[in-house]
């Protein structure tokens, strides 16, 4: 990948990124959602049916991801940020934090972040590391008694301020897709909107993805394997 003084980059990633610092992904046979229905644990109705069963298991989440390291990835992804600076954007369909731990800065995560909360009346997230693992220990607002929930985009949800995320894309030159099956919508799209305005698109990742066919490039192999080839 060459980038010019006039390039601007957009990357997102996936969970095939984290997975390869332990994080199982959900789609996988031995995936992080094993043994629990999305229906469940990750919808709106779920939190209203069993908020203890959702806390429990975003409690989990938490657990697994603190003890995670970032990887060869995410410390690519950040050293090409220091070379690019404000032509750099980093957004993530990944609620964990391994992109700030290696060092990314100008991030956003469109799913939710799993070390935030918000009150589900006054609706402003806040840092919380706390696990909530029984009903006797769900959190409430300080200053409305609401409940607390995760800081997490559920299905059926709309993800994160998708205004800037469509203004950093329509200031891209080049796109870079790492580690994200093309299943998941609206993120899925961004290439295709990219595609509409002559972005350069590239893919990278061990398979290709389900949209395949709306990238310039495909490049085989893990991200760990293949992002650090690009530091400039």
């Amino acid at each position: 990948m060459r980038l010019t003084e006039q390039d601007h980059l957009f990357v997102l990633t996936g969970a095939g990124i984290s997975a390869e610092s332990g994080l199982a992904t959900f789609r996988g046979s031995g995936g992080l959602w094993n043994g629990y229905r999305v229906e469940q644990v990750a919808t709106p109705e779920a939190w209203a049916a069993d908020p203890a069963l959702v806390w429990h298991f975003y409690s989990q989440r938490r657990r697994n991801a603190s003890s995670a390291q970032p990887n060869a990835a995410h410390l690519a992804l950040a050293k090409i940020e220091q070379h690019l600076g404000d032509r750099f954007y980093l957004c993530t369909q990944n609620v964990d934090e391994l992109h700030e731990r290696a060092g990314s800065q100008r991030i956003h995560h469109m799913h939710g972040n799993l070390f935030q909360s918000r009150c589900t009346r006054c609706n402003q997230p806040f840092p919380d590391t706390a696990l909530y693992e029984t009903a006797t220990t769900l959190p409430q607002c300080d200053r409305c008694q609401a409940p607390i929930r995760p800081h997490i985009v559920w299905f059926g949800e709309i993800p994160l301020d998708m205004d800037t995320i469509y203004r950093k894309l329509n200031e891209a030159t080049v796109l870079v897709v790492v580690g994200t099956s093309g299943s998941v919508y609206p993120a899925a799209g961004l290439v295709h909107i990219a595609n509409q305005q002559r972005t350069h698109t590239i893919y990278l990742g061990p398979e290709a993805p389900l949209n395949h066919e709306a990238f310039d490039e495909i490049l085989l192999g893990t991200a760990t394997e293949l992002l650090p080839t690009l530091v400039p």
